[in-house]
């Protein structure tokens, strides 16, 4: 089975975010509202900034898909059932769901609604995958512990109307599918309810009882310890692999991340499959796709498991830190053909001189001299180095509103 028509589906944490992912090839976007999403720290959409959203992405032949994957305890299912009949007519494309109790509220308050199984399920069986579909699913959310081979077996052992969604890049969870009880543990903060404060990234040390002064690091590495710290998905490899898997959606992770981040990952894959869809005969992979994604920040990438499902390859970290090689520069708000200048929207500071590149919608990075900066009272200036300012400069081929300025 071929994925001709897999959907790309990319993260959208604010505003910003759902516009970059669209603008560089996102099929649809998933968000979160003010209530029941998994990731409290993103800014998230009001209930009109939901409503904004599902116009928009609709305008654009686009979908949205809403996140109500918390478990709600016993208090709060008269907020949610509220909260399901305000934004229930705005046009949500469907409601990623992860709790049994959720789901039979949404099916109560919105009978119409389309339904997708979140990930935090744990969905590893076409047996469990049936069963929510019996329940009224659309679509299931494969835990991210499965291989290619597995999942292949699902499909295969499910009804066609039955959609199947996988990760295919972002941050790994050392924990099984998300449900992890170290940050609540730790701090409070219950990573099951979308405030997760990350322990796994922590550095770790073991201390004996009457020498609490003497620290020894678990693994004896001038850097301290990562056995918790997963890397990060990247399958941009394996696109022909992923497109021949009858998997209906590609999943992007990332809402916490920046529109930068979003524009680039989701670039990157969308060229990588559209690539293969015109031609699957002749795919070729392109090195330049991969570097793409190393000008995001990211930890190492690795495959997770869908090659191989021993731990000992789950693949932690070798280095705490996260990597990056390129800066958020600008992004391009107008372009004057006539006189090849174009105007930008300062995102850091931006300076003069600098060997920057441009990326655009279905393009990777194409070099791009940063000069003659002017202000917006046409005033030569040597950087822009102020939030969100204004400036302009001429550039050597045509630029259009959303291409990124990077170095």
């Amino acid at each position: 089975m071929v994925s001709a028509m897999a959907e790309l589906l990319s993260p959208a944490g604010s505003p910003e975010k759902l516009r970059a992912a669209l603008l560089y090839g996102a099929d649809a976007v998933y968000l979160a509202g003010n209530m029941f999403g998994m990731r409290a720290a993103a800014a998230n959409f009001t209930d009109e900034e939901l409503a904004w959203a599902a116009a928009y992405a609709h305008e654009r032949g686009k979908k949205v898909y809403l996140t109500l994957n918390t478990m709600p305890r016993e208090y709060e299912y008269d907020a949610l059932r509220a909260y399901l009949r305000r934004i229930g007519g705005i046009g949500l494309d469907a409601f990623i769901v992860a709790d049994l109790g959720v789901l039979s509220v949404l099916r109560t308050e919105l009978p119409e609604a389309e339904i997708h199984i979140s990930t935090q399920t744990s969905c590893v069986s076409s047996e469990s995958a049936r069963m929510w579909h019996a329940l009224g699913a659309s679509r299931v959310v494969l835990a991210r512990e499965l291989t290619m081979d597995e999942v292949l077996r699902i499909r295969e052992n499910i009804p066609d109307t039955l959609e199947l969604e996988c990760f295919i890049h972002g941050s790994m969870c050392v924990s099984y599918s998300g449900r992890c009880l170290l940050s609540n543990h730790f701090t409070g903060r219950d990573g099951n309810r979308g405030m997760c404060a990350q322990p796994c990234r922590w550095n770790y040390v073991i201390t004996e009882e009457k020498r609490p002064e003497m620290p020894l690091p678990i693994e004896q590495t001038e850097h301290g310890t990562f056995i918790m710290s997963s890397r990060d998905m990247c399958m941009i490899e394996h696109i022909p692999e992923l497109m021949r898997s009858g998997i209906h959606s590609f999943k992007i992770e990332g809402r916490m991340k920046s529109a930068y981040y979003t524009a680039v990952v989701t670039n990157a894959y969308r060229m990588a499959m559209d690539a293969y869809s015109a031609d699957p005969a002749h795919y070729a992979y392109n090195p330049a796709w991969l570097r793409e994604l190393e000008s995001v920040s990211h930890r190492e990438y690795a495959t997770g498991y869908w090659f191989d499902r021993a731990m000992e390859n789950a693949q932690t970290v070798t280095d705490m830190g996260y990597l990056r090689e390129k800066a958020y520069l600008a992004v391009v708000t107008e372009y004057d053909a006539k006189t090849g200048v174009a105007s930008f929207i300062q995102r850091n500071k931006v300076i003069s001189g600098t060997e920057a590149e441009l990326i655009s919608p279905g393009r990777v990075g194409r070099a791009l001299p940063v000069t003659q900066m002017r202000n917006e009272a046409g005033e030569e200036i040597a950087s822009a180095p102020h939030p969100f300012m204004r400036f302009t400069m001429p550039v050597p081929f045509p630029v259009h509103p959303g291409d990124i300025l990077r170095a």
